[in-house]
Formats: C-alpha cells, structure tokens, sequence
C-alpha cells in the first residue's frame, strides 16, 4: 500500500491503484488512466489551472512511489491528448480543438525524458494551429518496439522511425 498522497479524486485513487498493482509484480503490461476535462471551449482558465495541478500532483505521486519501491525503472509512463487546442481564445473564454501536442514520458530507463515536442512558433501558425515537430507515431513506433516488444509496423499499419529514448 502506498503511504503517499495522490490527488483525492477520481483519477488520483485510480493512480495509486495502478501503483499498488506494479508494486505488488501484477503480471501486466500496460495500464491505461483517462483525465478528462481538458475540451476547454468555456472559461477554460480555471478548469485548466485545476485539472494540470491534479495532473502534476498525480504523477509526481506516483513517480516518487515507484522509485520508493524501486519499479520506477520497470515503468513507462506516457501521458498524450487526441488532440490540441487552437492558439486563439474563442468568444467563450475557452479554446477549440487546434493541432500539435506534446507527449511527456517518464521513467527510471529512459535515455531522453521529458516532452516531445518543442515550444511552438506562436508566430508561425498554420491557419491559426500550432505546426507539429515530430510525429507522434515516432514516439509510438519506439514504445511498442523497444519497451513492449511488441510489432509496431501491426499496430500501426505503416513503419515509422524509431527515436533514441529507449
């Protein structure tokens, strides 16, 4: 059982489950967690403060459990989003879907933690969208290959080259 404090919500609870599982050598290779919310296109300063705090306070929790019980370097955790959002404020104080997103990895056997992708261009947008640096099939293509070991051409339906994280 874990000692330390995830968020008390919904997705905390479920955080610290999941951490609990690895702990306990659970045979299993893939857990999946959802923190919804983030379609922002009303009042989105606040919910967006809310939901980044949750999700901060919920990965360092759990990061900081697994290196306490020494799986952080068994662990993969990938955080992305389906979709971006646009650079403009919309009439409503929110924003709507756009393109571009980062993906953030974290774990103990990770040669580049951290995001992928780099601070975008805010002054070269693509009809209002921020431009994608680096294809997020990339970052797929290399977790299913190298971490799972799984076919990632299968998956994916088309080879994608692999980056130097793993």
């Amino acid at each position: 059982k874990s000692g330390l404090n995830y968020p008390n919500t919904e997705f905390g609870k479920n955080l610290r489950t999941i951490a609990e599982l690895i702990i306990s050598d659970l045979d299993t290779s893939v857990y999946y967690i959802s923190l919804g919310g983030f379609d922002t296109h009303v009042n989105q300063a606040g919910r967006q403060d809310k939901l980044l705090n949750e999700l901060s306070e919920g990965l360092f929790s759990l990061t900081q459990d697994l290196k306490q019980n020494n799986k952080l370097n068994e662990v993969l955790v990938m955080t992305f989003s389906e979709f971006g959002r646009r650079v403009r404020e919309n009439a409503s104080g929110g924003t709507d879907h756009g393109t571009a997103n980062n993906i953030f990895l974290i774990g103990g056997n990770l040669k580049n933690a951290g995001f992928y992708n780099n601070t975008p261009d805010l002054s070269d947008l693509d009809k209002g969208d921020l431009k994608y640096q680096l294809d997020f099939r990339n970052i797929y293509a290399t977790v299913l290959s190298k971490w799972l070991g799984a076919n990632d051409k299968a998956v994916l339906g088309n080879n994608f080259e692999y980056l130097n994280l793993i």
